[in-house]
């Protein structure tokens, strides 16, 4: 990666842990802020992704912890209440970049689309529904809520994104790291004792 892009990841990062931007918006932002070239070759996700851990290492190795804890926390409350959906937890509180300004993504893969809104529905949650990219690339249904964390004492933004149950097979293909790209309740179970033991 060459030096423009180090400085657009790194830039990106801080957009990232100060802002709780996503990836793709905060490097469209930093492009911005760097006054470059809207057509600049942008980092990949997983150089960011470094940049992300290098930039709370270095200014909130103390805070993000806990942050993440509290997160993960949350995150396997709901998926505790959606058992029945096959819930896995993706993005920054899975792989462990999440500060208190990240969301919270669960995957949820469904025998009928519908069951999982109408479960919110007959528990009385307030979501709105709406359309994004899945990690297969098609679009799919995005149920998304605020939910009070007890630890951080703030609400935070929860995303149910709604998938077919066959494509849970594709789903836990490794990434280009090596790397399992989401967890199922026990992976996050398993987290959550770690972080106890730390």
């Amino acid at each position: 990666m060459d030096s423009l892009q180090l400085e657009i990841a790194a830039t990106a990062a801080r957009l990232v842990v100060e802002e709780g931007l996503e990836y793709g918006p905060a490097k469209k932002r930093a492009v911005k802020q760097l006054r470059l070239n809207a057509r600049t070759a942008l980092p990949d996700n997983d150089s960011l992704e470094e940049a992300v851990r290098e930039y709370i290492a270095v200014f909130h190795a103390d805070t993000q912890p806990a942050e993440l804890v509290a997160l993960r926390k949350l995150a396997l409350t709901w998926m505790e209440r959606l058992a029945e959906f096959r819930p896995h937890l993706g993005g920054a509180v899975w792989h462990g970049t999440a500060t208190r300004l990240s969301d919270i993504y669960v995957q949820l893969f469904c025998d009928d689309p519908k069951s999982a809104e109408i479960a919110l529905i007959d528990h009385n949650v307030a979501y709105t529904p709406r359309t994004v990219t899945g990690f297969t690339g098609d679009t799919v249904e995005a149920l998304s809520l605020s939910s009070m964390s007890p630890e951080l004492g703030e609400p935070i933004g929860v995303h149910l994104l709604v998938y077919d149950h066959d494509d849970l097979r594709g789903a836990l293909k490794p990434d280009a790291q090596g790397r399992t790209p989401r967890g199922d309740l026990k992976a996050v179970r398993a987290l959550l004792a770690g972080a106890d033991h730390d």
